[in-house]
């Protein structure tokens, strides 16, 4: 085989994977995903958390946002009553900066995470501690809104397989 045959099977046998992984999915427990039938995407977060702050300053959030459906859509926003000032960042190269929006594939997930892309709370309004709770709303280009729980980790904390009791979408 040669580079670019390798490189198409190992495409295909990576997309097929991700159908079969997706297909067999059932943590949602929030009723059904949409359909592929042009209904809004559904999505669902898992393993949401922020650790504790060191300041006021500025502050982190991680989660995994799960397209359940067949549509594409975008991470556009985000708000909070701790902060008036919420960006999106990429880590690019070791650098962060921040972007409009983050692409959610269909079927597929987007994962905010130490060391890549994540949220950032700019001057908090109060600093939570170890075991508090911060609601943000994640806004999308075609999805509905979702509120989402993130618990107040150890400033050491790093989620390395969430789990769907970890951060709760309302």
């Amino acid at each position: 085989m040669n580079a670019r045959t390798t490189r198409t099977l190992a495409a295909v046998l990576s997309l097929t994977a991700a159908f079969a992984i997706s297909g067999c999915s059932s943590d949602s427990g929030s009723g059904s995903g949409a359909k592929a039938d042009g209904a809004k995407p559904k999505m669902t977060v898992s393993g949401a958390f922020m650790p504790e702050p060191v300041n006021d300053k500025m502050a982190g959030a991680f989660m995994v946002i799960k397209n359940g459906s067949g549509t594409a859509d975008k991470l556009t926003a985000v708000t909070s009553a701790l902060s008036d000032d919420l960006q999106i960042h990429e880590t690019k190269d070791q650098k962060m900066q921040q972007v409009p929006s983050m692409d959610v594939p269909a079927n597929g997930e987007l994962r905010l995470e130490r060391g890549g892309s994540h949220i950032m709370f700019m001057g908090l309004k109060s600093k939570p501690n170890v075991g508090d709770k911060v609601t943000v709303e994640l806004r999308f280009e075609k999805s509905d809104p979702v509120k989402v729980e993130l618990d107040v980790k150890e400033r050491t904390y790093n989620a390395q397989a969430p789990t769907p009791t970890d951060g709760n979408a309302h």
